[in-house]
């Protein structure tokens, strides 16, 4: 686990093509200061990543966080190959190598969405909220790769805790999604809770849906004018 105030070092894993996949965007410069000098190097942008197994209400919670802060919205599931998602419709449960070229191109996703483009009239928005399930420590650790070459670019991971009868509850009441009631539990063997992890906040999901949003906003708020008093 992390202390208070270190830095994530990269993940160390024994798969070939993550690391090299890894290596190779790390290579690229992601902040805008670095790619364009007139960007303001004294801005922070911030990636917040809501997480949590299938079920917690992870889009939602990002989607409305997103439309208040007025940030771009990725929603993960979005970027699972049609591979993972036929699995998961099958009941069978993604392995660490499946998930791997996953979260790489979540991450690329939202370093780019930080970055001058023509999509954002070279004026990138000062976050992006991403909903992406991170089960695992070292899934969160592929994400934070993301702020190494950008010192101006901040990661928080929002967890959002509930009870498994909720999220089974949840998870049946579900329309025409892949992931199915039965794969909740094989998510929750595979949770690792992120416990004394320097960027998380963990909330209590178990409320009615706009009370958490309500609570995650107010705390993104507070966590914001942190940066903005130092």
């Amino acid at each position: 686990m992390l202390s208070a105030g270190e830095r994530p070092q990269p993940p160390m894993t024994t798969n070939a093509s993550m690391m090299n996949s890894a290596a190779a965007t790390t290579t690229t410069p992601l902040n805008a200061a670095t790619m364009y000098p007139d960007h303001p190097k004294e801005s922070t942008q911030h990636i917040w990543v809501v997480t949590g197994p299938a079920g917690c209400g992870k889009s939602t919670v990002g989607r409305g966080l997103g439309n208040e802060l007025h940030y771009p919205f990725l929603e993960g599931d979005d970027f699972h190959p049609p591979s993972n998602k036929q699995k998961m419709s099958n009941g069978v449960p993604l392995t660490d190598a499946d998930r791997w070229d996953w979260l790489i191109a979540l991450r690329e996703a939202a370093t780019t969405a930080l970055s001058p483009s023509q999509a954002n009239n070279f004026h990138p928005p000062a976050g992006v909220v991403v909903a992406c399930s991170a089960l695992k420590q070292k899934y969160r650790d592929v994400m934070r790769i993301a702020t190494y070459n950008s010192p101006s670019v901040q990661i928080h991971f929002i967890y959002l805790k509930l009870d498994e009868n909720v999220l089974l509850q949840r998870v049946t009441q579900r329309q025409a999604h892949y992931m199915k009631s039965g794969m909740v539990q094989s998510q929750l063997r595979d949770l690792e809770e992120p416990k004394g992890e320097w960027d998380a906040l963990t909330i209590d999901a178990n409320a009615p849906p706009t009370q958490v949003q309500s609570q995650v906003l107010q705390l993104v708020k507070e966590k914001l004018a942190e940066y903005k008093r130092s």
